[in-house]
């Protein structure tokens, strides 16, 4: 059984049962191994864990992008981070189990540098879309927020999200509110804040 096994087995546990499911024994169970193929890997059960962050946090920043750097049109770039997104389930689980669980320093962490890295990586996105440097702040953050949300709503009332043709609709609305097309890029941000004054004078 290899390190990545057992690091797999961790993160499943984890999405499905919280931080306290990631146990040597049950996980011995799952793989139908013994307990001395875990201590042939691992001094520890922090240090499983740790292998699994090191895991889960390479997934969602470098092989996430796999292929997206290439994509040269800014606008396109965005569409595809959103339909992979979009696409797991089990991922999205996944993520809200670790930010459930980041009282613990080592996934805190983990999941406080994965969403600076993700929010980042957006923001450069919506900087190529020829947004200025706080407006592509302000929609990145926007769409990450949604991003999010939609992982917990999912989670909490999957009955009510979206699916099928539904869902082909709600993504349609997604892009068309969280991405600006190039060309057509929205007022700037300070001028929000210049109308509302005017509006209350």
């Amino acid at each position: 059984m290899s390190v990545e096994a057992w690091a797999e087995a961790a993160l499943e546990a984890l999405a499905a049962g919280g931080l306290k499911a990631v146990a040597v024994e049950p996980l011995a169970r799952r793989l139908g191994v013994t307990k001395g193929s875990f201590y042939w890997h691992f001094p520890s059960r922090e240090a499983l864990l740790r292998e699994a962050l090191a895991l889960w946090e390479k997934r969602e920043t470098i092989d996430a992008r796999a292929g997206v750097d290439d994509i040269s049109d800014p606008y396109e770039r965005i569409v595809r981070l959103f339909k992979q997104a979009n696409s797991s389930y089990k991922a999205g689980r996944l993520y809200l189990a670790l930010a459930a669980a980041s009282d613990d320093p080592a996934v805190g962490e983990t999941v406080k540098r994965v969403s600076a890295n993700r929010l980042d990586y957006l923001h450069k996105c919506y900087l190529d879309l020829g947004l200025e440097a706080l407006d592509a702040r302000l929609w990145s953050t926007f769409a990450y927020a949604t991003f999010i949300g939609n992982q917990q709503v999912h989670r909490d009332t999957p009955e009510q999200f979206p699916d099928g043709e539904d869902f082909r609709a709600y993504f349609k609305l997604m892009l068309k509110t969280l991405v600006p097309r190039p060309g057509h890029l929205p007022e700037p941000v300070s001028s929000y804040a210049t109308s509302s004054e005017t509006a209350r004078q």
